[in-house]
Order: C-alpha cells, then structure tokens, then sequence
C-alpha cells in the first residue's frame, strides 16, 4: 500500500499503541501536521516550548509504562529537546522524540534552521538516526521504540528530512526487530543469584537499596516479598520513592546528600547491601571510597555498563529486576534481625527527619504535609527542581508506585509544569499536584496555557521565597553567606495564572494552608497556589561535598548551631 512518509510515521506510531503526541510545529513539519487530521486517534497536545514536550513525554513515560513522544522541526526545535532528552537518558525514561529536518538535498549545506541533531545527541540517546529513505522509515520507528523500552528504558531519536515526509512508497509494518548487536540480557546468571541468597540468608545486619530500576520493571510485589521474607530495612535512592510502601514497618526513608539520617546510618553500619536497579550516584553515596565500609555488595540491574561503575559489587547480577527477584525469592531463607531493625529504630528516634516543627511562619514543610493529609496520599507528585523538590520527598509519605515524578540525574529547573500535563495526560483519573520553587516555575511558565487548552485538572503549588534557594544554601552553608545572583525578583504568580484564564490564591499564612489547598481540589481545571515562604528555611539533613553519608548536618538548635 503506497503512504507517505508522515503518513507511515502515524501508521507506525499507532501500531506500537502511541496514544499521544507532545509537539511543536515548524516548516519542515507541515507535511506531518498535515497528515495528523487523517489520524484522529492520535492525540496532539500543542506545548509552548519544545523543552515542555520532552518533559511531557518523559513523565508520561514514567506514569504509564509506555512511550512518550515529542516532536519538535529542524533546528532551534530540534535544539531545545536536548535538555529534554538528557533528562529521560538518565532517568531512563522511554522516549521517542521526532525531529524534522531539512530536505535530504539540502543537508551540510547549512540550509535555513539546519542542524546535526543525530550527531548532538548521541551521548543522552539509546539510538539516533536520521532517516533517508521513505522506505526504510517503518523499520526505524520499529527500531528505535524497541531499543527505547526494552532494556535500561531511555530515550531515542529520529531525524526525518521534510521530503522524507512527503515521498509515497510501499507501507510495510515490520513482524519483528532484528539488532544483532543489541540484546538486553533479561535473566540473572544462576550462579550468581545463588551466591546472593547464600549472602543474605547468613548475614546480620542488610539493607535493601531500591533505585528507580524497581519502578521501571513494575518489580514492587518481588521487592516487598524479599524485604518481609528475610526482614531487611528498605530504603530507596530518590528516584526509588514510591517503589516499597513508606507506611510499611520495614521501610526506612531515602538515603544521600539530602535523605534520612537514619537511612544514611543504616547503610554506613551494614553488612550487606542489596542494591536494586539503582547505580551508586554520588548524590547517594557521598564520598564514594567510605560508602558502607562495613558490607558486602550485592548489585542487581539490566544494565551492565552500571555495575562496578562507580562501587565494585561482590556480586554483580544483570538482568530485569523482576525476573531476577522471583528466582532469588524462592531461594532465600525466612529471617528475623531484630537488633538490627531495633538499632535502625533508635537512630530514626534520635535523627528524626519527617517531623514538622513548630514556626510561626509559613514553612514549606509544613505546606507538603498538608497536601498529603488532605489528599490521603492519593495523589500523583510532580515536582520542580530545588529545595522544594526535596521537601516533596522527604514530607510527604508515599505508597502508591510511581506517584513521584521528578528530575533526579540532570536536576532540570522548569521540568515540574511540563511534566505534570505528560503525568496528567497518562493519568488522567489520578489527582495530579506539581509543586514548584519560584525559580524553576518561571523557566517553563508558558506551559500554563497548554493546561487551559487541554482543560487539564492539575492543582499547582509555587513555593515562593525570593531566592533561588538551594543554591543561596549553598552560598550560606559553605560559601560564608556570599550571596550573588540568587535573589529574585518575582511577578504576582497568581496574577499571573489569571491572565492564562487559571483560578489561584496567595497564601502566607497557616491557617489559609488547608482551606486553599481543599479549594484546589474542589476546582475542576488548573488551579494555582502561590504559598509565600519563610526566605532563608534550609533543608536538612544536608551531606556537604566531600563528606561521608554519616557527616550530615541537620536542623540547627534552639541555640543556632547546626547538629551534627
């Protein structure tokens, strides 16, 4: 059957179950979005920066299990995903993105708006290629959305040149991928997996490390079977939140520069660490040579570039988490470690990091708290980046997987807006709350008007304290209260909303707190909070650079000193 190219691309796209596509227009699209009205079934959602269709698409990715697409034109567009992308490459976040280009007869030319985007994004991409041929486009698409699901999931690319689009030929849907040199390897080495087992069925004092990887392989049934079958703590990287319930007796918070003290303390004195789908990021280790000093390593994940990466493991295993665990489950031997998780119970009574203290003033901490009591914890986080992003994750509790969606590899500022129409779009039957600091919400405050044009039933909370905050941290805690270029100077944000047709209020004192939020709520469509802030809260426990895990500093005492 003789289709054209953007014609193929649709047919392509809705064979592999693409519901949704987060795009932005340009000359060398418009024989795409010419072709879209024929394809009704495939949802186009108009952002207002090709940055926020990546971090639609991202996040849509994260919640749904599927492929996100966005779609951006030749140059600038095509450029402005690249944020976007390196994003989902460290997240690993399934993504597609689509770029147009220039025609074929044009390339190297430095034709209007040309750019290499294959050869810009090889390092943050699974797999790039700029397509030629109409012909050979089908086999791309199956290609490329292959190697972006299976595996460690991450982003791919496409570079179709406008002919391409518009040349008809023969439509051939692939059966099958063949990639010889690409093969995830799915199962753990036997021998491997016993000698793990073997390891956690003696040892005294384990502790379970779960990283974004349990998220990825839906592996949350097998982790919570082997962390009750051989009572080992659970604690979680930050990507990790969500994927073991926090209400559960065994879970233990988050670890790194800015997790729990107790969870830190825990993996310093342990004996065993089981490190699942994570892969031993600085923000979690902290100095990486005095990292559990004490343990054995055991390191499960799909991708084997990870393992011995940053720690060596005492025992690698590679393969799909979920696979590996059922093995590993039926091996391990039922345990008790009650001086362990009584001495871990000590330590989270003495470090307490969860509790909302009394301020006169408007705390952020006490904000996310209430958030959670007045959605029950029924409710899907998206966060910005910054100080904000890490109170969202240490003050409210959650239990439902994959509820939190933030940026935690890049740290991208202006990812929460975007992301939470991608996270809204995938669920749309879950209540969706992205919050955001002040500095970030302005880098990608466009996107409100894609909210109103899809009537999106997002509630916003904008942190506002003046500051870009934690890096005026930063410049108080290590760089002796130099402050430069952290200051801000701030628009009226729910002014703002309003002129997007978005509802809102200004909150700055407590008692406003829950009666705005259940506003929120009650309102159907976007609904924005600005919450004007204590200016200089810290957040703690807080690992400074260059420290191990058991140096952090916490919230200081009545007396002003930081403790230690």
């Amino acid at each position: 059957m003789m289709k054209t190219g953007a014609e193929i691309l649709c047919e392509c796209l809705l064979k592999e179950g693409v519901e949704v596509v987060f795009g932005f227009p340009g000359g060398v699209l418009l024989p795409l979005y010419d072709t879209f009205p024929k394809y009704p079934e495939l949802r186009h959602i108009l952002v207002r920066h090709e940055q926020g269709a990546a971090h639609a698409a991202d996040a849509y990715a994260r919640v749904t299990g599927k492929i996100g697409v966005c779609l951006a034109t030749s140059g600038p567009g095509a450029t402005n995903l690249v944020t976007g992308i390196a994003n989902a490459y460290l997240d690993s976040a399934p993504m597609l993105a689509i770029t147009g280009q220039v025609p074929t007869f044009f390339i190297g030319k430095d034709a209007f708006q040309e750019v290499d985007i294959t050869g810009v994004t090889i390092p943050i991409t699974k797999y790039n290629h700029l397509v030629l041929d109409a012909a050979e486009l089908a086999e791309y698409i199956r290609e490329a959305i292959y190697v972006a699901q299976s595996g460690r999931p991450g982003p791919v690319l496409l570079d179709i040149p406008r002919d391409v689009l518009q040349t008809k030929t023969d439509f051939v849907f692939p059966e099958k991928v063949d990639l010889p040199g690409y093969k995830p390897k799915l199962f753990g080495h036997p021998a491997q997996i016993k000698k793990a087992s073997d390891l956690i069925n003696t040892v005294e004092r384990p502790v379970i490390i779960a990283g974004r990887g349990v998220n990825v392989s839906r592996a949350f049934a097998e982790l919570k079977e082997l962390a009750e079958k051989s009572q080992i703590p659970v604690v979680t990287t930050f990507l990790g939140i969500g994927c073991f319930p926090e209400s559960h007796v065994l879970s233990y918070g988050w670890l790194g520069m800015h997790g729990m003290g107790y969870a830190n303390k825990a993996i310093h004195h342990s004996d065993l660490v089981v490190a699942i789908g994570m892969r031993f990021d600085d923000r979690a280790t902290g100095v990486v040579s005095a990292f559990a000093p004490q343990a054995r390593i055991i390191h499960i994940d799909i991708d084997a570039a990870e393992i011995g990466k940053n720690l060596n493991a005492d025992v690698p295993i590679v393969g799909d988490i979920k696979n590996v665990l059922q093995v590993l489950n039926k091996q391990i031997t039922k345990r008790e470690h009650v001086s362990w998780l009584s001495q871990l119970d000590e330590w989270r009574a003495i470090h307490p990091a969860t509790e909302v203290r009394d301020h006169e003033g408007l705390l952020p901490q006490y904000i996310i708290r209430q958030i959670h009591e007045v959605t029950k914890g029924d409710t899907i986080i998206v966060t910005d980046v910054g100080q904000h992003q890490m109170w969202a994750g240490q003050y409210f509790f959650y239990d439902k997987p994959n509820s939190f969606v933030s940026s935690g590899g890049l740290g991208t500022m202006g990812f929460g807006l975007p992301a939470s129409i991608g996270a809204k779009v995938g669920a749309p039957h879950e209540t969706v709350w992205c919050i955001c600091g002040d500095g970030g919400f302005q880098m990608t405050v466009q996107e409100l008007a894609t909210m109103v044009q899809e009537n999106l039933d997002i509630n916003i909370a904008v942190m506002n304290n003046g500051w870009l905050g934690m890096v005026r941290q930063w410049q108080e805690l290590i760089y002796e209260k130099r402050y430069f270029g952290t200051q801000l100077y701030n628009p009226d944000f729910v002014k703002i909303a309003e002129a997007y047709g978005i509802k809102g209020v200004k909150v700055n004192k407590k008692i406003d707190v829950r009666p705005a939020i259940e506003k929120a709520m009650a309102h159907k469509g976007p609904f924005l909070i600005e919450f004007v802030v204590e200016p200089e809260e810290n957040v703690y426990p807080f690992v400074p650079p260059g420290k191990t895990l058991v140096e952090f500093l916490e919230m200081p005492s009545p007396s002003g000193s930081l403790k230690k």
